[in-house]
């Protein structure tokens, strides 16, 4: 009932050690509490918080015009409803290095288990678009430095991304992965990658865990969890997957209420109030206090 009740100075040591046993952990992107909590109840390892989505969620586009404060809101709604640890991105890290340090602190304020920050340019750009600038190496060590020394719970897991490989190419990708963890990265985030033999040279190139995005629509092909297991890739994202199913459910569902004036036809692809009920714990808020919710699920 309520929120979790793992504290998340748990979450984060009981990820850490997860992530240190070499399995390959999976981490649907969660558009909002509600479907964070579906992950869990589905068997997943863990919960992503895309900044697309967070952007998406608000109407903009992902171009860094989101807040820390609102990101950091809204990871605090998702990862306190869910037993999972919660690995949210954090863009650029909303400034410069002190800025970056105070993001730390506000996520792990937040209950985050962890978070990734990019060495792109201000403002950013969605990482599977044309025309990405990334920042110099000198700069992107200073943001996870800052990150690094900011830090107060030594389990909150400090993730660089690098969008290098899409304008320098792979080897520029790899020499920058590897700064990155001399900086301090506990992981890294290579976006774009191309190929299975891409993964596998960033899994070469660092010995820290290495994270996969398949997203849709994008410079990656979607690989299945056995193929880039097969590489050695820790954790895999599917950022915005829920959202694009969700979204383009409701735009059919709207579609048929034009055309049809009523929603008959869809009632198979709703999930049921009773299933809603039951994730919701529904009958948890009813024991706790009857006269206030005193009800009969009704099937």
């Amino acid at each position: 009932m309520l929120y979790a009740q793992t504290p998340a100075a748990e979450k984060r040591r009981l990820f850490r050690e997860r992530l240190a046993s070499g399995e390959l952990l999976r981490f649907p992107g969660a558009f909002n509490p509600l479907s964070a909590k579906l992950i869990e109840r589905k068997g997943f390892e863990g919960v992503y918080i895309s900044g697309a989505v967070l952007s998406a969620d608000l109407g903009l586009p992902d171009i860094g015009l989101t807040t820390l404060t609102e990101v950091a809101g809204r990871g605090q709604q998702i990862a306190r409803m869910t037993e999972l640890p919660a690995l949210i991105d954090a863009d650029t890290g909303f400034g410069e290095p002190m800025n970056v340090a105070r993001t730390i602190q506000t996520l792990e304020d937040a209950g985050l288990a962890g978070m990734h920050i990019e060495d792109q340019i201000n403002p950013k750009r969605c990482g599977h678009l044309d025309g990405k600038a990334v920042v110099d190496q000198d700069t992107a060590i200073k943001r996870i430095r800052a990150a690094v020394d900011a830090r107060r719970d030594p389990n909150f897991l400090i993730m660089a991304r690098t969008d290098i490989r899409a304008v320098d190419g792979l080897e520029a990708a790899l020499d920058r992965a590897k700064a990155l963890v001399d900086a301090g990265a506990d992981a890294i985030f290579p976006e774009a990658m191309r190929s299975l033999e891409e993964f596998a040279a960033v899994r070469a190139a660092v010995d820290v865990p290495i994270l996969a995005n398949m997203t849709e629509f994008g410079k990656s092909d979607l690989f299945s969890v056995d193929q880039l297991q097969s590489v050695g890739v820790n954790i895999v994202i599917w950022p915005v997957s829920l959202l694009r199913i969700a979204m383009g459910a409701a735009g059919r569902a709207l579609d048929t209420l034009i055309d049809e004036g009523h929603l008959t036809s869809k009632l198979g692809e709703m999930q049921h109030r009773a299933d809603l009920y039951d994730l919701i714990d529904y009958e948890d808020y009813n024991h706790f206090d009857t006269s206030v919710f005193n009800f009969q699920i009704a099937r």
